[in-house]
């Protein structure tokens, strides 16, 4: 049975270094940020790189030593995409929410206990935040894509994570239980949730969820910008306008999941 456990363990760790080389991608993670990040010894991170290396799951750039992923997960994603791949149907709300509000728009998707970004397009407004990117991941919670998924959960659900989940250390005071709650309130009343530059100072963000088949939030369109362009009224226009287009993607993945049915 310890053997088992043991090997259970390795590939928990194996998985949770993926993810972290994931979200450093395309510049790649040093060992040593990857282990902390992963919450492991520096020589357990490196020999489970190493091992995944070996199967041509990561891959370690010669000259600067960083991670990044490898060819492998190129091929198993082609595979799975013909079953899991939402970021087609998704793309074009991306593209219209950037092309109507000028602003960066995304589409994350929940994985875990985290959201991450599956699709960013930036809109013709000069100024961007660069908060979100393609592989960054958040907990839920943190950042609007998390906070709206959070926020149409079912109210047992976010009371346990809220229980099981110190978002406080990494994140600040305005992560506290109580004001989480608060946001998910307004969230909840408005049909989207807003984050007033709590990650980065003067970097806004504003989100609507996208359900799955089932009517659970799996996902969610977001946009961010500067905190001038998310003043009143337009917050409330940007709002809708997410909303219309996540409404719409819901139903579209929602047939998508349907059809493969």
């Amino acid at each position: 049975m310890a053997k088992k456990g043991s090997g259970v363990q390795v590939l928990s760790r194996a998985a949770a270094l993926l993810r972290v080389v994931s979200g450093a991608m395309p510049n790649g993670v040093t060992t040593s940020d990857a282990a902390r990040q992963s919450d492991m010894a520096r020589p357990t991170a490196h020999r489970i790189l190493d091992s995944l290396a070996a199967e041509g799951f990561c891959d370690q750039d010669a000259k600067s030593g960083r991670w990044l992923l490898g060819p492998e997960l190129f091929l198993l994603g082609n595979i799975a995409g013909a079953r899991y791949d939402v970021t087609e149907t998704a793309q074009k709300h991306v593209h219209a929410l950037a092309q109507q509000t000028e602003e960066s728009a995304f589409f994350s998707t929940l994985r875990g206990n985290e959201t991450v970004c599956l699709v960013r397009e930036d809109g013709a407004f000069p100024i961007r935040s660069f908060v979100l990117y393609e592989g960054r991941r958040f907990p839920l919670g943190v950042a609007s894509a998390g906070l709206a998924i959070l926020a149409f959960m079912p109210q047992r659900q976010v009371e346990d994570y809220l229980a099981e989940h110190d978002l406080i250390a990494e994140h600040s005071a305005a992560h506290s239980p109580a004001s989480i709650r608060e946001r998910i309130a307004d969230g909840r009343h408005k049909g989207y949730v807003t984050n007033p530059g709590l990650i980065v100072e003067g970097s806004w963000g504003i989100a609507a969820p996208v359900f799955d088949v089932t009517g659970f939030p799996a996902g969610a369109l977001s946009l961010t910008g500067i905190e001038q362009r998310f003043k009143q009224p337009r917050r409330d226009e940007i709002g809708k306008l997410l909303m219309h287009h996540a409404h719409e993607l819901s139903q579209a993945l929602q047939q998508q999941a349907w059809n493969q049915r």
